[in-house]
């Protein structure tokens, strides 16, 4: 994953981490102007994939705002700027792609809508049969999960490790490995064939703060 037109850090030499790379999720609920400054720390940190804008029960002003003020700063360090359940606005708002769930647009759908160039993630929680079909669909890659206990949403499934296992040995699609990930866990995860890690808590929740959030998941995939 990379911004559009930004330096394609995935094949770059400053890779961390291998195979495996972070995919950055924001809180469901934040200030956009404070977390700029936040965002920005953990980017500045350590080599970061993709952030996901995933902001629930805000108005649509909210939302664009919050764009306007976010997309700069991630899209400025060659990362990818993707917004939850919106492929309508990727175009309009000069995001690089979107992630849909289950329970939103469909895969296919949001294809069509986005067009080929701009990158779709789908959720897939523990269903071989859902990423297969996603894949088939369009997606750029399939998230799998939830992986451990998780504050942030209910999950409707529970994942294990060898769903990850089983994909990275039958598709080239990427997989993304979601819910309850931290830098004490993720190991099982990088090693079953995990292509991105996204987090949430691990980051914007460290007790160090969200750079030292970054710093410890990259330390932790690169001794896995």
């Amino acid at each position: 994953m990379a911004a559009e037109g930004g330096d394609d850090r995935e094949g770059g030499d400053d890779r961390e981490g291998g195979g495996c790379r972070l995919y950055l999720i924001t809180p469901p609920a934040f200030a956009p102007a404070r977390f700029r400054d936040d965002l920005a720390a953990a980017l500045d940190a350590g080599d970061v994939a993709a952030v996901q804008l995933r902001l629930k029960d805000v108005t649509e002003d909210a939302l664009r705002y919050a764009i306007d003020l976010l997309r700069p700063v991630v899209q400025s360090r060659g990362v990818a700027f993707l917004l939850n359940d919106r492929p309508d606005l990727v175009r309009e708002m000069g995001a690089d792609g979107a992630h849909v769930g289950a329970e939103d647009m469909d895969v296919a759908a949001a294809r069509r809508l986005m067009g080929p160039d701009f990158q779709l993630g789908a959720s897939c929680y523990a269903s071989r049969d859902r990423a297969m079909s996603a894949g088939e669909a369009g997606a750029d890659y399939v998230a799998f999960g939830a992986f451990f206990p998780t504050p942030t949403k209910a999950a409707p499934a529970r994942a294990e490790p060898e769903i990850l296992a089983w994909w990275s040995e039958l598709m080239e699609i990427p997989a993304v490995a979601i819910g309850g990930i931290s830098a004490e866990n993720c190991a099982p995860l990088v090693r079953a064939g995990a292509d991105f890690l996204a987090v949430i808590s691990a980051v914007w929740q460290h007790a160090g703060g969200p750079a030292a959030g970054v710093r410890a998941l990259n330390a932790a995939i690169r001794a896995a």
